[in-house]
């Protein structure tokens, strides 16, 4: 294939996802649905051409890092912190956490019940499984306001960063020991001390540097922390969110001696042009990771009615479990909350990361397809009968 047709290729998958978004807002269809369609529709054009493309999953996982860095930063640059929201992010990360653990536990024992494997590596394949992908969760409730938006943004990113957690402390050989839990309680005190500290000098890059590209240059060293951060085992996802709403609220955080070093106004001058250009970053990542993903998707092995009938189990009981702690124990509303618990990007990058020897021959990338693909209905069925009047009142 020539550079040219590279290229075209790389311009019309641009232009359909933009048409795709467009195509979300008027019919609520959610556009990674479309995108991971597109993706199965042309791997079906490529066999009937005998055309060999092999995606390689390290492109998937980079372009799934990437993606996920920049739409949790994305989401983050439109939270406000102030004294009323604290309720509100209280009860999104109780829901988040009670929801994560309870539905990995419940996939984790029909796994094991089911496929009579070593419970450990039940719930690392679980886990992925569980976690609410805010990739495709906060760009999909964009049509949404107040408290009911704002809840789904802080759950569905408080749901990949507890899962990514989650997920490290079910790999560790003393898993379920006492050395486990203590481990697990230092990775949180070590991840708060490292977001705080690289928080304060990326925030002191963004006001201090003057030179015209340096936006690129801030989200080059926060993908370097997230990194390295990554490869100590910590839960990076928090640097990102912690980041984003430090930039976001620096009038609540920059106060006294902190001015010194740092001009509250002056950051909020550049926050316009950084979320532009996250928020367009984000959106080139999530289409080629998508499409990529779509394609990597073997039609035939979805008909296996094995396979259909173990995903349809997972959806339900995630959906069954969500429907108790909405309604039996948070007491709110069900329409859009219910429904909108999208699996995606997150849910691929935790399936890969699986060691050799916690994978389930029987837990397969077409199980994770489906799963994303029932998921992804139920969100656009709560969207379809969400109403954005009036505004949820409390949680």
């Amino acid at each position: 294939m020539g550079s040219y047709s590279i290229l075209i290729g790389l311009s019309l998958a641009v232009i359909l996802s933009y048409l795709f978004d467009l195509i979300a807002r008027a019919t609520k269809v959610p556009s990674v649905l479309m995108l991971l369609l597109s993706g199965i529709a042309l791997r079906q054009a490529a066999d009937y051409f005998e055309f060999t493309f092999v995606t390689p999953k390290v492109i998937l996982e980079i372009f799934g890092i990437i993606g996920l860095i920049m739409i949790v930063l994305e989401g983050a640059l439109d939270l406000k912190i102030t004294r009323e929201k604290f309720p509100l992010i209280r009860r999104s990360f109780l829901a988040a956490v009670l929801m994560l653990v309870v539905q990995s536990l419940a996939i984790a024992l029909i796994l094991h019940f089911w496929l009579h494997v070593n419970f450990q590596s039940c719930l690392v394949n679980a886990i992925p499984l569980a976690v609410i992908s805010s990739a495709i969760a906060i760009p999909s409730v964009a049509g949404l306001t107040g408290e009911k938006q704002e809840f789904i943004i802080y759950e569905s990113t408080f749901s990949d960063i507890l899962g990514i957690m989650l997920f490290n402390f079910a790999l560790q050989s003393n898993f379920g020991e006492g050395m486990s839990l203590a481990t697990f309680g230092l990775d949180i005190i070590s991840v708060a001390l490292v977001a705080i500290v690289s928080t304060a000098a990326l925030i002191f890059l963004l006001d201090r540097i003057r030179l015209h590209v340096k936006f690129f240059l801030i989200l080059a060293f926060l993908i370097l922390l997230y990194s390295v951060a990554k490869n100590l085992h910590l839960s990076s996802l928090v640097l990102v969110l912690v980041f984003g709403l430090a930039v976001n609220n620096a009038e609540q955080f920059m106060l006294g001696p902190l001015q010194r070093w740092f001009n509250p106004a002056r950051l909020t001058e550049e926050l316009h042009q950084l979320r532009s250009i996250t928020a367009e970053s984000a959106f080139l990542i999530r289409t080629f990771f998508f499409l990529l993903f779509g394609f990597s998707i073997t039609v035939s092995k979805l008909m296996s009615p094995q396979l259909l009938l173990q995903g349809v189990i997972i959806v339900v009981a995630l959906t069954a479990i969500r429907y108790f702690y909405l309604r039996f124990i948070a007491k709110t509303d069900l329409i859009p909350e219910l429904f909108i618990a999208p699996k995606g990007l997150i849910t691929v990058l935790l399936f890969y990361s699986i060691p050799q020897q916690h994978l389930i021959g029987e837990v397969s990338e077409n199980i994770l397809f489906l799963v994303i693909l029932l998921t992804g209905v139920l969100m656009m069925v709560g969207l379809l009968m969400s109403r954005e009047e009036p505004e949820i009142g409390e949680y």
